[in-house]
């Protein structure tokens, strides 16, 4: 038997428990972990409260990550007792995720874990850490430096927020966090921000183009954020978009991109290739500070998970939260 957080719908309403499932209830992968920690993430709180769109199919286990030691595999690559971290890949919307003591996964959407990350630190970094190191890298990729100026980084007590600002405050980066909770404030600059602003300043419908202020941005906010983020980024600066906590809508001119010559780069984290995925995981075990996750993330149980869900989404919860599943 194994515990799991088990959505299932009632009279068209959602519900999530804690449940006891036998071995047959869990659907056949072709690799089977037992699973020693999660992370609750934006999309995993979304699941919880409201279920649809999210889940995609009844009864799911959520949990979008996990790290864990493979138990069973019928792939030649992975053998019993490797540890692996699993990220996206429509786990815990159309397959059985991670808030669970066991998971399911295909082997070519495994990572193995670094061995410098031991399994409560890869999930106080999870997808959120994850998908900060890819904005990270992109815009590297696209050539800036810590000398074109002040990076943005919105939605900064979130976990990607968090993990970005850590991330390009050790890459010498000067940063600017933008969050709702400006009492967070000590928080954020500990974690490396040299400033931080409301998010007031970039929440309502604004101009086609405002005063440059970026050389890049780090966006998980998406809607008017986002559209402000980029008329206030400075000529040839790079947005990374990686999330829609303000919404998926994007109202705004074309007039950054062709008058500024600013770059709206895309990050996704769900399908990325696994050669991606490895070079992120990589460079997260080599750079980030294991003192900062402390602070960071914090720990809960299945239980207690549910119960954090709704504060997630009502950006009440700073950091990361990490989900003990045997607890």
């Amino acid at each position: 038997m194994a515990k799991a957080i088990l959505l299932s719908k009632h009279d068209g309403a959602p519900r999530a428990e804690v449940r006891e499932l036998s071995a047959q209830e869990f659907p056949p992968a072709e690799v089977r972990l037992r699973v020693e920690y999660s992370s609750l993430n934006y999309k995993d709180a979304l699941a919880i409260v409201k279920g649809e769109p999210i889940v995609r199919q009844w009864p799911m286990v959520p949990g979008i990550d996990g790290v864990g030691v493979v138990e069973e595999s019928s792939h030649p690559d992975l053998k019993a007792g490797q540890r692996v971290v699993l990220n996206g890949w429509g786990v815990g919307e159309r397959h059985w995720g991670c808030l669970a003591q066991y998971a399911g996964a295909k082997a070519d959407w495994l990572v193995p874990l670094p061995a410098s990350l031991d399994a409560r630190d890869a999930m106080a970094l999870g997808t959120a850490g994850y998908t900060a190191m890819l904005c990270v890298l992109k815009l590297e990729k696209h050539g800036v430096k810590p000398s074109d100026g002040e990076v943005l980084v919105t939605g900064a007590a979130g976990g990607v927020g968090s993990i970005a600002t850590t991330l390009l405050a050790r890459r010498g980066f000067s940063v600017v966090a933008s969050t709702g909770r400006t009492g967070e404030a000590p928080y954020l600059e500990k974690l490396g921000a040299s400033r931080v602003i409301d998010r007031k300043e970039l929440s309502e419908r604004g101009k086609p183009l405002e005063k440059e202020k970026w050389a890049a941005v780090v966006d998980s906010v998406g809607s008017n954020t986002l559209a402000n983020a980029c008329a206030s980024t400075r000529y040839g600066g790079v947005v990374a978009a990686c999330g829609l906590a303000q919404g998926m809508d994007l109202a705004m001119t074309v007039a950054p991109f062709i008058l500024r010559s600013v770059t709206l780069a895309g990050v996704d984290s769900v399908i990325a290739p696994l050669a991606v995925r490895r070079t992120a995981w990589q460079y997260l075990a080599d750079e980030i500070d294991r003192e900062l996750l402390r602070v960071i993330s914090h720990e809960v149980g299945l239980q207690e998970a549910i119960a954090v869900a709704p504060k997630l989404l009502a950006g009440e919860v700073r950091g990361r939260t990490v989900v003990d599943v045997n607890a």
